[in-house]
């Protein structure tokens, strides 16, 4: 399966839309996207990973870079509305919490403090 990336700005948040299976073959085309961004000073972004079917831990480590990444260049990475099986990944992984994960992109753009849960 392919993977579909599309982007929207929120205010000073950009939204990134995911589609379909991020793993070792597609998480490439993913981190181009995001370099793109950060060189573009776009520092403050949410995945939408509402149609995120599978993710491996190649496509987790491309979400961990992006959090370094904008971290370090003062901004934020939020990851929105996981599948329950992406969402299993994370939490088994313990990255839900790093990687600061919400139920719905609004409460992500928002920066809503209630977690999403199991």
């Amino acid at each position: 399966m392919s993977l579909t990336v599309h982007t929207e700005q929120r205010g000073d948040v950009v939204v990134v839309s995911v589609a379909g299976e991020l793993d070792m073959a597609t998480a490439p085309q993913l981190q181009d996207q995001i370099t793109d961004l950060l060189d573009k000073g776009r520092n403050r972004l949410v995945f939408d990973l509402a149609e995120v079917s599978f993710c491996d831990s190649t496509g987790l480590s491309v979400f961990v870079r992006a959090k370094n990444n904008c971290d370090e260049a003062g901004g934020v990475v939020r990851l929105a509305a996981p599948q329950r099986g992406v969402l299993r990944i994370l939490e088994v992984s313990g990255l839900v919490e790093v990687l600061h994960t919400y139920p719905t992109v609004e409460q992500a753009v928002a920066g809503d403090p209630t977690p999403a849960s199991s």
